[in-house]
């Protein structure tokens, strides 16, 4: 069994500098866009429910395990944004009794 022998080759060093460059921040999502797309999400869900049992209703659709999956997912987003809301009132109550 024949070994071949190792070569050296040299390693290309590129150095690049961006000290002059300027990079654009990118934009930061705030509090107040997470809680319109939380809002957004929730009135979705609300509305595909009711879209849903409507159809439902009107004997349009046959399965009623896809109509009980969409309520659930509309009550849940429901009251996960009153669970925030009232967290946020409470924040604030609380702010609002601070002695400055």
């Amino acid at each position: 069994m024949e070994i071949a022998a190792l070569q050296m080759t040299p390693v290309q060093i590129s150095a690049e500098s961006h000290l002059g460059e300027t990079k654009q921040p990118e934009p930061v999502k705030g509090f107040g866009d997470y809680l319109v797309d939380a809002l957004k999400k929730t009135n979705e869900l609300q509305l595909d429910s009711d879209k849903k049992n409507a159809l439902l209703a009107a004997g349009r659709i046959d399965d009623v395990s896809s109509v009980v999956v969409a309520s659930q997912k509309a009550d849940m987003a429901l009251q996960l944004t009153l669970q925030i809301r009232n967290r946020a009132v409470s924040a604030y109550q609380e702010i609002m009794r601070m002695q400055v």
